[in-house]
């Protein structure tokens, strides 16, 4: 049999293929990020000059479409600075340094799309708390200048002195 010495991806496909995504996973997805900056250069022509980098998107796997197949996505969610961030990557794609499995979860459900709404309601749920938190702190301030009051009876300070 003669190997074929076309390539399909520069990507070891057998590599992304063996990690066995799913969702609930929390994984690191290192993305090839190409920066473009436009200045001018010492004779004043227009220069553009590319600048790579890696950057990670860590988060939890919500859904993984299609397998292993060539056309394969993956759905990770995250939340940076409060807010909700989800990006789609396909499998094998380029601009993918490498994908690393850092905790695995055993789910019941393929795709965990209730993680958004249930995000947003505990989210909720903590700003009612925190606005219910400062009466609560009122009420117990009320509490100990009372008892204090109560404790400076004559009879107390007299046994104080004493």
């Amino acid at each position: 049999m003669v190997k074929s010495s076309v390539k399909i991806s520069p990507v070891n496909m057998k590599e992304r293929a063996a990690l066995g995504l799913r969702s609930g996973d929390t994984v690191r997805v290192w993305q090839n990020i190409v920066e473009l900056k436009q200045g001018k250069a010492a004779n004043k022509k227009e220069v553009v000059t590319k600048n790579m980098r890696k950057q990670a998107f860590e988060g939890l796997i919500l859904a993984v479409k299609h397998g292993t197949e060539p056309g394969s996505m993956f759905t990770v969610r995250k939340v940076s600075s409060g807010v909700g961030v989800e990006k789609i990557f396909p499998l094998y794609s380029p601009m993918i340094d490498s994908i690393e499995v850092l905790r695995r979860t055993r789910t019941r459900r393929s795709k965990l799309y209730f993680i958004r709404r249930k995000a947003s309601s505990e989210v909720k749920r903590a700003m009612r708390r925190q606005q219910m938190v400062p009466k609560l702190e009122a009420i117990a301030e009320s509490e100990v200048v009372e008892e204090v009051v109560a404790d400076t009876t004559p009879e107390v300070v007299a046994e104080a002195a004493e």
